[in-house]
């Protein structure tokens, strides 16, 4: 799964990467929607670049409410699905079957440019299991390109990030879930918001997404789950070295 991300670049950055311009919408001029620590439970706003606009990316709210779901107060939403993670991800096998995402499957597909993302490491140790956060980026440095979907539910546009069967390093690392968000490649940026795709050429971009050998990940410090503003700083990225973690990375 896909809870939490880092935006560290600043709108012009992302508009020189992704050769696109921002609409701010009610944002002020100089806000930015920078986050070391994206928490996707705080349903923070996140820049997604729309199939509807790709030439532009605008400010949407993490946490993806169905397109028929008007007029529901998303606090109250939210609170009522976070037993199935209150809309963050979207499973990639249900995207063409489930009403809650086919509506959007064919039409309101979208990208979502980080730096990386947290997934946990779970060690079921003797005394008291727990977890051990790992921080993901491309080896190369350049933004990640989440695939997600959108949907429109009267004046409100909500998204969710797609996730599917884990590949063998997220098998190590996130292995509790078993699951990793789909990571586009660059060259499927445009293809993944061309209005002319099918439910095959869909999946195929999916299947396709950027391989294990060109993502680095490392462990980082627990400070990650804590809810009092912790984790919101430059430095959680930093590696921290664990004496029961025994696994490949």
């Amino acid at each position: 799964m896909c809870y939490n991300t880092r935006v560290s670049r600043k709108k012009d950055e992302l508009e020189a990467r992704y050769h696109i311009k921002a609409l701010i919408g009610e944002m002020k001029e100089n806000d930015e929607l920078i986050h070391n620590s994206a928490n996707g439970f705080a349903h923070p706003n996140m820049w997604i670049i729309p199939q509807e606009k790709p030439k532009n990316m605008i400010p949407v709210m993490w946490g993806l409410i169905p397109h028929y779901k008007k007029g529901v107060d998303p606090k109250e939403y939210y609170k009522e699905t976070i037993r199935w993670g209150s809309g963050l991800n979207a499973k990639s096998e249900k995207l063409f079957d489930s009403n809650n995402y086919k509506a959007s499957a064919l039409t309101r597909r979208c990208i979502v440019p980080v730096d990386g993302f947290y997934e946990p490491h779970r060690i079921e140790h003797i005394k008291k299991p727990y977890s051990i956060p790992f921080y993901f980026e491309r080896k190369d440095g350049l933004p990640i390109n989440l695939a997600g979907i959108y949907a429109v539910a009267g004046n409100l546009v909500t998204f969710s990030i797609l996730t599917k069967a884990a590949t063998p390093m997220f098998a190590e690392i996130h292995n509790k879930k078993n699951r990793r968000p789909v990571l586009l490649q660059d060259d499927d940026i445009e293809v993944w918001l061309d209005n002319g795709l099918k439910e095959s050429d869909v999946n195929k971009v999916i299947e396709d997404d950027l391989p294990d050998s060109q993502i680095n990940t490392w462990p980082i410090s627990k400070d990650l789950y804590k809810r009092n503003g912790e984790a919101d700083r430059a430095d959680i990225t930093d590696r921290v070295d664990y004496p029961d973690l025994q696994i490949k990375y």
